[in-house]
């Protein structure tokens, strides 16, 4: 996949138009229509799409299939305050969800959502 497909699967993903990443990155659609011939931006462009989608520069390159974040705070610094955000009880199919399994749920939905 290119670097113009990466970004538009991933945009279309987060609900955006090439316009309105485009106009999230500040630069014009064309700019970003031209990777398709000229393939990957450098500096400050590349860096600003992957902050717009939420996922690495080296996805976005091919270096990865992984959707990894760009975000350095994605893993909750405080436990407690993730258990309270997911409620004081959640059960799956009648049995109580550990902490740990909480944890993951939240994160699965980060990702999901896109955030």
């Amino acid at each position: 996949m290119t670097f113009y497909e990466r970004v538009y699967e991933t945009a279309k993903l987060r609900g955006l138009s090439i316009k309105k990443l485009a106009d999230k990155i500040g630069v014009s659609d064309a700019t970003i229509y031209t990777w398709k011939r000229t393939g990957a931006p450098t500096g400050k462009n590349l860096t600003a799409v992957s902050e717009a989608l939420g996922v690495s520069i080296d996805y976005l390159l091919g270096n990865t299939d992984e959707m990894h974040s760009n975000k350095k705070d994605d893993i909750p610094v405080d436990l407690e305050e993730v258990l309270d955000k997911l409620g004081p009880t959640l059960r799956f199919e009648g049995k109580e969800l550990t902490d740990e399994q909480k944890i993951k749920l939240y994160e699965m939905a980060k990702l999901m959502l896109g955030e």
